[in-house]
């Protein structure tokens, strides 16, 4: 059999599994076939190079091993507390080895005068020093299985181990797989990329990283493995945006008509900065092509997306087409089709919304209208995805904050007209460089990064309880010079019956420091009806509310520019994307606006960064590369939302300059050889296809 044929065994198959191991390492680990163990790496490795002897055990580390034979065995204790003490000795003297379960297993298994190897913690109790269930191995047994090196250390759960699945288990059946396999496994990179960039084989790569002889070894197997996962990743985005562009047929905008130019000319209310006239170039470029376009705007809070997309859609319009923007919140719906409506209507452009809270009366005209085209421009939340919702000619889809719809979702929008409408992504949730690179390697990316003229910095400072009546004062001396503030709670328990009671409390201690001022103060909440948040919004945004006690309901879709506060409670249990956009509800007029982070005295290491990179600075891009260093991929992108890539033993944080070569041999290759049919280049070709049926990357629709 093949090796590429064995390693699609299931694993109760593998000499040390069986039924009910198989089971368990799938249910704990998602290990079901030989491949997936083949690379279920290790995630930590033990030097196992040094010997101890036992009179060294005084000067010795935490963890050691020794090489000796039993000379005893004796019971002590009763009940509970009964235990297995063994002597074990070398040259130079002996060490008490205790267990208290399995002993008489312990006692059956291991015989006096054969050599072992023992590996264990030591426990010091005087000048007396004992081992508690060591790991035993025989030494011919140890040596055989090459454990004379670094010795790998896999991830568990309590219920392998509980299970008789340890460590020592798995070393046992990864070695077991490598027997079967004859530790010959196919090449997946091409000759002269191995030669090039002076790699070890593919099949020393795998052996290495389970089996290390020394460091050496070990970091030329992760270099080799790294970089292969890297370019794969790489191959695959940059193949799927080279096949758009060559065979996704999209709308062709070949003018530009009077809805633009008096946009342009008579209706924006402010001068274009320079990042947004070069984003609207881009935009303008790639919908004259003929091909379909998908293009990702990242902007920081308030650098003037809307304006951008909504540009974009005129430039649909000018053509004869329609133009959607989906939003995930209908909070956020509202406040796109507020502005979109303001700037549409002087152009005599018929907009629309529609949201899941939209009555059956509207939408019943509002469903004909879009599907006649006499609807231009429509704005909408996840409502706009359904069957029902027909367009007459769409062919441009704004996508808010993407990350929020699922691949399903998103691929509906797309299939709203023959020839799918070109697709336009914002997001003010700024995306660390090296997770753009891979994330979204198949769009092309756009960055505002500008803010227009008269938006200054938002000032932030963090404060400690004991300061509130300071921080008060301030709130007080804002609202007096004709300003609002926004106060925030964060959502710190589980129930929401605790949530709303920790609201309540602080609404109330807002109440009694401020409505002796005179000031109106009103509270909005997840849990209330959107007719009753939306009420209160209103009366906030006309400013007969001078001070709105909030959850995070106002992180997105708020535009108040006369707020010019905002003291978020217990900052701290904030993330840092959350702080950044909570932040980015003040600053939205011409006035100088505040962030008060207030905080208990305890703060973690990791609250102590997020409170001072917040001080420190208001770039969004700095903060999320902060981000991605404290949690990592996952929690940046929202895991189950963006079908997050997972990597295996590359990582995003540490490996981005190797990310940046795997890139660039990636690219270099497509460039030379474009649908990969070189003989060179076949390896690519397979493993590439092989890839591609498994995988789906959010711009595909297939």
């Amino acid at each position: 059999m093949a090796t590429s044929d064995i390693l699609q065994k299931p694993l109760q198959y593998l000499k040390g599994v069986g039924n009910k191991r198989a089971a368990l390492l799938a249910s704990e680990l998602d290990l079901h076939r030989y491949n997936d163990l083949l690379y279920f790496f290790p995630n930590r490795y033990v030097d196992r190079t040094r010997f101890y002897s036992v009179k060294e055990l005084s000067m010795a580390p935490a963890e050691v091993q020794i090489k000796g034979q039993f000379v005893s065995f004796r019971e002590e204790g009763g009940g509970r507390k009964k235990r297995l003490i063994a002597e074990f000795a070398d040259e130079t003297g002996t060490v008490e080895l205790v267990w208290f379960k399995n002993y008489k297993w312990v006692e059956r298994t291991y015989r006096k005068g054969k050599d072992y190897v023992i590996y264990g913690r030591l426990n010091w109790f005087g000048h007396r020093v004992n081992i508690v269930h060591p790991e035993v191995e025989q030494l011919s047994q140890f040596q055989m299985h090459g454990y004379l090196g670094l010795v790998p250390v896999y991830p568990s759960t309590e219920k392998l181990v509980k299970s008789g699945i340890t460590n020592k288990v798995m070393r046992k059946i990864v070695f077991n797989l490598f027997e079967e396999t004859g530790r010959r496994f196919p090449e997946t990179l091409p000759y002269y990329l191995i030669e090039k960039l002076n790699f070890v084989s593919r099949s020393k790569a795998l052996y290495d990283i389970h089996f290390p002889s020394g460091l050496h070894d070990l970091s030329r197997a992760q270099y080799r493995l790294k970089f292969e996962e890297l370019f794969y990743l790489q191959m695959q985005l940059l193949y799927h945006r080279r096949s758009r562009k060559t065979k996704i047929r999209g709308h062709t905008f070949d003018k530009i008509g009077d809805y633009f130019n008096r946009f342009y000319h008579e209706i924006l209310p402010f001068q274009l900065t320079g990042a947004q006239k070069r984003v609207i170039k881009e935009i303008r470029r790639d919908v004259k092509t003929g091909v379909q376009m998908n293009r990702l705007i990242q902007g920081d809070v308030g650098s003037g997306k809307t304006i951008v997309a909504m540009m974009s859609m005129l430039m649909a319009l000018d053509n004869g087409f329609q133009a959607a923007m989906l939003a995930p919140t209908e909070i956020l719906a509202q406040q796109h089709y507020f502005n979109l409506q303001k700037w549409a209507e002087p152009l005599g452009i018929k907009t629309a919304l529609l949201t899941g809270s939209t009555k059956q009366s509207e939408r019943r005209k509002i469903l004909p209208e879009l599907e006649s085209g006499a609807i231009q421009i429509i704005v909408g939340t996840h409502a706009l995805i359904e069957d029902r919702v027909k367009f007459h000619n769409l062919g441009l889809a704004v996508i808010d904050e993407q990350h929020r719809f699922g691949v399903a979702q998103r691929a509906k929008m797309w299939k709203k007209n023959i020839i799918p409408p070109h697709v336009l992504i914002m997001t003010a949730t700024p995306i660390p460089r090296t997770l753009a690179m891979t994330h979204y390697g198949d769009l092309d990316i756009s960055v505002i990064d500008e803010l227009p003229p008269g938006r200054k910095p938002v000032k932030t400072v963090h404060m400690y309880d004991r300061q509130r009546v300071t921080a008060y004062d301030f709130i007080r001396k804002q609202i007096q010079q004709g300003r609002q503030a926004y106060i925030v709670y964060p959502l710190i328990e589980e129930s929401e019956a605790l949530d709303y009671e920790n609201l309540m409390e602080g609404y109330e201690r807002v109440r009694q420091a401020f409505e002796p001022d005179g000031f109106k103060i009103a509270m909005v909440h997840g849990a209330m009806k959107p007719v009753d948040k939306e009420a209160v919004m209103r009366r906030f945004k006309e400013g007969e509310i001078q001070i709105l006690v909030a959850t995070t309901v106002i992180e997105v879709g708020v535009d108040v520019p006369n707020a010019s506060v905002m003291l978020i409670e217990s900052a701290q249990r904030f993330g840092l994307s959350q702080l950044h956009q909570l932040r980015g509800r003040v600053g939205r007029g011409a006035e100088y606006a505040y962030c008060i982070l207030m905080t208990d005295n305890k703060l973690s290491e990791e609250a102590k960064i997020r409170i001072k990179t917040m001080v420190e600075t208001t770039d969004g891009f700095r903060i999320a590369e902060v981000d991605l260093k404290l949690r990592g991929p996952g929690n940046i992108m929202g895991t189950k939302q963006s079908g997050i890539i997972r990597l295996k033993i590359a990582d995003f944080v540490r490996d981005v300059p190797l990310m940046q070569r795997a890139r660039a041999e990636a690219n270099r290759i497509l460039e030379a050889d474009p649908e990969l049919k070189r003989t060179e280049n076949q390896v690519i070709h397979n493993v590439l296809n092989h890839l591609l049926r498994k995988s789906r990357f959010w711009s595909y629709i297939g």
